[in-house]
């Protein structure tokens, strides 16, 4: 009998917990992954990345402890000039032919504030993984005029390019580089709830 209600429990509470899980997909047409550069110094080149795709696993009422996995295809890089962009794309930057894809892989999901999180975890490029911390802001949800439930997030960090093996650059004779070394991320990301099987019959 013991037995027989011990498992009644633990089904229930298996039951609860996928119940509990909430799975969201980035909306790419709502959404933008960005970056900026110093160019010789005195001013900035800004880029994005038009092809990509993530996927945001909530567990709870609030994102504290959800998982996120994204992918950007590197050939999608756009900075508004063919040449650079065909450039960027070569062995002396992100070398697309061989690294079609940056990823990043959570780790952790904290909350920091009203609507702050850190999330940090494994980003990959031209095949080196660092550790990274996104700072996340929680822009709220809404219900489009489709049904559909969506949430927003502004998320930034900083990165050292030659830390993933992107090295190039030339020196300029007043001192400092054409191309500067850190990189600065600024994610746009609209999400969208992924409805339950019942719900989508």
């Amino acid at each position: 009998m013991k037995k027989t209600i011990f498992l009644f429990i633990l089904t229930f509470a298996t039951m609860f917990s996928l119940s509990a899980q909430t799975t969201w997909k980035i909306d790419v047409s709502h959404s933008n992954v960005l970056f900026t550069v110093s160019h010789m110094v005195i001013s900035e080149v800004t880029g994005r990345f038009t092809d990509f795709e993530g996927t945001l696993v909530q567990t709870g009422a609030e994102f504290t402890g959800a998982t996120l996995n994204a992918k950007i295809k590197t050939t999608s890089i756009n900075t508004d000039n063919e040449g650079r962009d065909k450039h960027l794309r070569s062995a002396d930057f992100f070398d697309t032919e061989k690294n079609p894809e940056i990823t990043f892989v959570s780790k952790s999901f904290e909350k920091t504030g009203k609507d702050t999180y850190k999330i940090t975890g494994d980003f990959t490029m031209r095949g080196v993984t660092k550790t990274v911390t996104l700072d996340a802001k929680y822009k709220g949800s809404t219900k489009d005029p489709w049904g559909n439930t969506k949430a927003g997030f502004k998320a930034t960090t900083s990165l050292n390019r030659m830390d993933y093996g992107v090295k190039w650059s030339k020196s300029l004779d007043g001192g400092g580089f054409v191309v500067g070394e850190t990189i600065d991320a600024i994610f746009q990301i609209e999400l969208t709830q992924e409805k339950l099987e019942q719900e989508k019959k």
